[in-house]
């Protein structure tokens, strides 16, 4: 939907809501108003035909569909030999055709690793899952490991060695840099400064180290905009030294989120939601569940998961710590004068149930809060008991813990002065994400000789002399330690595809030792007393993927007085948030197609970020959905579109940094803004005097909000705990509807799936996860704005309560496999049918378009291939998964249960004369899900875990009472709110 055109009458709205009896369910303001162009959304959701390219050039469909359609140059080979295409004549020992083997390794994002399993299919990469023995993942990912296959074969990848533009060899690359190199080793190093990303891996900093001892006076700077600055000092003044704070989320009843998205970002969400969600759960004589309160600025999928929430300014959100700290006696901490937004009554509620669950609670706050904050949550936690109980603190991941924003000053200082004569930025884009008020591309140029360390040619290498092409993490060996500190080897899946190098290799150039990555992994551990050459220790390292016994031990720490600064004052004006993006993180993955498509969790937009304003503010300022507003702060100013957002505080703009990148590849340059424009050294996360313009001009946005819209039905259910108790007496009678189909008697297996809507976050790596090991194209922003977005599994979100602080509950959505589908008996080919096993499957080359299967779908989960998405050209076969068809144009597809999955197993099952195992298949979705939401199984089997769940109160099918009998049910959300804050009504209550 393209929402850029549309006004909305927020006053009319909010009286709608005011005058609505009982609860209302929306997703969007748009559905509310029932704006025109709302309406013709759901009118052409299902066109007579699709007439040309709607618009859309060749030259911009070929930039859309590059990364996952232009792939060349691919090889079926394993790792590590030279990257050929050759014909696969002759079998590989250990390689059978058609059986896929999996290796465990590590992705990293930000320096963490989180371990992984990498399916490969014939020597080729083709979909990852977690690593159920890592820490940080036990079994599931996030949404950017999924799509690191996507970028594993980005066509866009940098894929040779350039000087000044101009294709170079690595051969001339070293003759040039290592006269600048004795050069540097004459003068004890000075001159010579090296810049890298976080670094965790024990290989890596030892290569450091040993570069800073052969150059004594060079430096090792370290950046990125998403890192820990304000938790390192917040831990300096509470402690006196670094520490890094490890939660257990499982074993805490109550929860206080001060503006931490805990579920949705940061380097132990995916375990952090597998914890948090594991008391989530509620069954029929067990009703115990942890309790949620957030108060947040911009709304995000934790405040989504809340039993209460407030929406604050981050200027706020320091004022109550205060005031928090002040009620529960902490020394040190006074209350502060101001108000903090939360009402007298709410925050006592809240202390009272800290108190309560003393010892068994959790108050975290995030990177985006200044120190002062952390340091008041560290002494909050000490107050109620909670250290070495729920909060643990370790010895910091990172190798050199440092400042990275004062690293990354006295690096722009010592540029500036013509201090630095070569310089090595080693990963990472600085020119790009640095604060605007650095001007690092201005001072870069200063240096003598800059060589670039990157997977693609992006702004940093434009201005450096040298570019090097850098290794995929699956192309590579590496290693790196994950948030608490446990070591993962990273070994590669496959050879470099494009002769890239990784970090370690360059490193050991420099420091003049000519060892592959391999060779220097296996040497630096082999050193280590502890495993000093041991060979069964390093083959049961890689083969497991962790170093056992690695973790970091708890450190002791003891608490200082806090001596805080006073609280600036409130500011009248607006406030500005600076976040890193829900799907293209800091702007690393731009050029991937999967994570720009991937509908936000919270707004649904895509291919685009926005600048987030309460509804009240909209209406104050007669703002609208799409509108330029001009943002000026210190100086610095970025034109962005404007995003309604039910729930955002009030008094304050959130903008998501990551887009308007100008040398990120054909998919992802000159999409969204830079918000790193108005981003400064001393204000990187929010600050006061945001000024705002209107421009008189709108963007088109491609939000997926309202697709696929079920208005005014019964669709999501959502009871307090008190309310599932109260009902599960009295369970919901479901009667047997009177139906024309034909009965059909399931001999053997019968399968089903259930999702559990109350440990669901919506994080969206199930629909990525679908993406991959279906493979389901990417359409492009234009075609998604048509509602043609081909995702077979979608997120939807329905909001309840009021515009300015709504509850939200998450309800996946795919095909449910109706036992009486009314898509069967419109097919006139015969191409959508019932399996022995109940599944509903389609015959793609039975399909010729019709598409009456998916009017006559009351789910809307049925995909129509417009357009040749897929490719044909024999390279591409590279990405795909062999077991799933690739479909062609005029084609209908959906959800299949991973049917090939299940064939796997059947066959398995059939081989060894057994029936097929409860647990055995694991479709996709659920595999990668870190709240194990989904469930799927033989509902035959009565003591099955599906079946099981099933026979809860509270499981119900989604529109159930058309007579489908839908085999994937949902159980309703549950939630625990707090009866004290309840009872105060729609300002304390999150309902």
């Amino acid at each position: 939907m393209n929402e850029a055109a549309e006004k909305f009458d927020l006053a009319a709205i909010r009286a709608r809501l005011a005058g609505a009896r009982g609860k209302q369910y929306w997703r969007s303001l748009d559905e509310l108003a029932d704006t025109a162009e709302f309406q013709a959304l759901l009118k052409s959701e299902f066109p007579r035909q699709a007439s040309g390219l709607d618009g859309l050039g060749r030259r911009d469909f070929i930039r859309l569909m590059a990364a996952s359609l232009a792939l060349g140059g691919l090889t079926a080979c394993g790792a590590p030999t030279p990257a050929k295409i050759q014909p696969y004549i002759k079998g590989q020992e250990g390689i059978v055709p058609g059986k896929p083997l999996f290796f465990a390794t590590a992705v990293t994002l930000g320096g963490y690793a989180q371990g992984v399993l990498v399916e490969t299919n014939m020597g080729r990469p083709t979909k990852i899952e977690g690593n159920p023995q890592h820490p940080a993942s036990l079994g599931a990912t996030d949404s950017f490991t999924q799509a690191a296959i996507l970028g594993l074969y980005d066509p866009d990848r940098s894929q040779t060695i350039t000087f000044n533009g101009s294709l170079s060899t690595w051969d001339v690359f070293l003759n040039a840099v290592r006269p600048e190199l004795e050069v540097a080793r004459a003068a004890g190093g000075a001159g010579l400064s090296v810049l890298t990303e976080t670094i965790t891996s024990p290989t890596g900093s030892a290569q450091l180290e040993a570069l800073l001892k052969a150059f004594p006076a060079a430096k090792w700077h370290q950046y990125e905009p998403c890192n820990r600055d304000n938790a390192r000092a917040g831990a300096v003044l509470a402690f006196g030294e670094d520490v890094s704070t490890v939660h257990r989320f499982d074993k805490a009843d109550v929860i206080l989120s001060l503006d931490a998205d805990f579920l949705g970002t940061g380097p132990a969400c995916v375990r952090y939601t597998r914890d948090f969600s594991s008391k989530r759960r509620v069954r029929e004589g067990q009703t115990a569940m942890n309790r949620l309160y957030v108060l947040e600025s911009s709304p995000s999928i934790t405040g989504f998961m809340a039993d209460h929430k407030l929406p604050l300014k981050g200027s706020q959100i320091e004022l109550l710590a205060r005031q928090l700290a002040a009620q529960l006696k902490v020394e040190g901490a006074s209350g502060a004068s101001g108000d903090s937004g939360v009402p007298a009554a709410w925050l006592t509620a809240l202390v009272k149930d800290l108190r309560q669950h003393a010892g068994s609670s959790i108050v975290i706050t995030s990177d985006a809060q200044p120190p002062a904050v952390h340091a008041l949550v560290h002494a909050i936690n000490q107050a109620l008991g909670n250290v070495d109980k729920t909060v643990f603190y370790k010895a910091p991941v990172e190798a050199r813990p440092v400042n990275q924003t004062d690293s990354l000053k006295e690096l722009v200082a010592d540029m500036s002065a013509g201090k630095v004569n070569l310089l090595f930025v080693l990963g990472g884009n600085p020119v790009f994400n640095t604060p605007a008020d650095l001007k690092f591309s201005e001072n870069l140029a200063k240096v003598k000789l800059r060589v670039h360390l990157g997977a693609y040619e992006d702004e940093t290498a434009q201005i450096c002399h040298w570019h090097v092409p850098q290794a995929h993490e699956l192309e590579t060996w590496g290693d790196a330690r994950a948030y608490d500190g446990t070591t993962t080897i990273q070994q590669p899946m496959i050879a470099p595809l494009y002769g890239g190098r990784s970090t370690a290799e360059l490193l050991a150039t420099l420091l003049g030792q000519g060892d592959p990555a391999h060779d220097l992994l296996h040497d630096f551990w082999m050193r280590q007393p502890n495993h000093k050459n041991d060979e069964a220790f390093w083959r049961r390292s890689v083969h497991d993927g962790l170093v056992a016994g690695s973790e970091a031990p708890s450190k002791p720490v003891t608490l200082r007085p806090l001596t805080l600064t006073p609280p600036a004052a409130a500011s009248e004006g607006f406030e500005l948030n600076l976040r890193p993006d829900a799907t293209l993180w800091d702007g690393r993955f731009a050029n991937n197609g999967w994570l720009q498509e991937l509908p936000k969790p919270v707004t649904k937009m895509t291919w685009d970020n926005v600048a987030h304003f309460s509804p009240a503010d909209a209406e104050t300022l007669g703002l609208k959905n799409g509108e330029v507003v001009d943002l000026k702060f210190k100086n610095y100013s970025v034109r962005a579109p404007v995003w309604i957002t039910p729930g955002h505080a009030k008094k304050c703009v959130t903008v998501h940094f990551g887009y308007g990148r100008t040398r990120a590849g054909r998919v992802g340059s000159g999409t969204g803004f830079n918000a790193y424009a108005i981003r400064t050294s001393d204000a990187p996360w929010h600050g006061t005097g945001l000024q705002i313009a209107k421009t008189g001009t709108t963007h088109p946005l491609s939000c997926a909000q309202n697709h696929h819209s079920m208005e005014g039905r019964d669709i999501v259910r959502v009871k307090t705990v008190a309310e599932f108790e109260r009902e599960s007496k009295e369970p919901e009678k479901k009667e047997q509807l009177d139906t024309l189909y034909p009965p059909v008697a399931y001999e053997g297996n019968s399968w089903g799936m259930l999702i559990d809507q109350s440990a669901c976050t919506g994080c969206s790596a199930c629909v990525l996860a679908c993406q991959s090991e279906n493979n389901v194209p990417v359409v492009g922003k234009e075609q998604v704005a048509a509602g043609r977005e081909m995702h077979w599994l979608r997120i939807d979100r329905y909001f309840e309560g009021s515009m300015d602080n709504p509850s939200a509950t998450i309800q996946p959505m795919a095909c449910v496999h109706c036992e009486t589908a009314p898509c069967e008996l419109v097919c006139p080919v015969g191409a959508t049918v019932h399996s022995s096993d109940g599944i509903n499957m389609m015959v793609y080359n039975r399909c010729v378009g019709t598409r009456y299967c998916g009017n006559n779908c009351p789910y809307k989960v049925r995909r129509f291939n417009f357009y040749e998405y897929a490719n044909r050209e024999p390279s591409l076969k590279a990405m795909y998964n062999p077991e799933v068809t690739v479909r062609e144009r005029g084609v209908m597809e959906k959800c299949t249960y991973c049917i090939q999955r299940i064939s796997a197993a059947r066959n398995t099952a059939e081989v060894e004369n057994r029936p097929i195992r409860d647990g055995e298949i694991v479709t996709a979705c659920q595999a990668v899900c870190p709240a194990e939401a989904i469930v799927f199984g033989n509902i035959n089997d009565p003591n099955s875990r599906v079946s099981k769940l099933k026979a809860q109160p509270h499981n119900y099918g989604v529109l159930a009472e058309l007579g489908t009998v839908p085999r994937t049910t949902h159980l309703s959300r549950v939630y625990n709110p707090n009866p004290e804050i309840e009872a105060l009504g729609e300002k304390g209550a999150a309902k």
